[in-house]
């Protein structure tokens, strides 16, 4: 189970920070990251973190705004936004990769969160 939370409105220019419970996820895991999605279009990876080394992974977008973490003592992942921005908006997904084909795009992970909604005011 994955629970993500820390979604709401917040103004462009600002920031937030997302959390994505994983604590009762009892499946082993190759990758863990974000995902977002707006209306009509495809869910898109944000940011994820690979298990075996730590690396991560930064959508173009985001890259030097977003930072993502996770605190394995509570396995709770993290995604702190800064400088949003409008094209920010969307519900943002937690997710897994459980197979060690798995990568940081809707079609690579295999367990998904309900999400959590960003609004964003300019």
């Amino acid at each position: 189970q994955l629970v993500e939370s820390g979604g709401g409105l917040v103004q462009a220019g600002g920031s937030l920070r997302l959390s994505c419970d994983a604590s009762k996820f009892t499946r082993n895991y190759y990758g863990i990251g974000w995902f977002r999605q707006v209306p009509g279009k495809q869910r898109e990876g944000v940011s994820c973190i690979y298990s075996s080394d730590g690396k991560k992974y930064y959508a173009d977008s985001v890259k030097g705004r977003f930072t993502i973490s996770i605190d394995k003592t509570n396995n709770t992942l993290y995604l702190q936004m800064n400088n949003v921005r409008p094209e920010d908006a969307a519900t943002y997904y937690c997710a897994t990769g459980t197979t060690k084909s798995w990568y940081c795009a809707f079609y690579g992970m295999d367990y998904w969160g309900k999400g959590t909604l960003v609004t964003v005011s300019s």
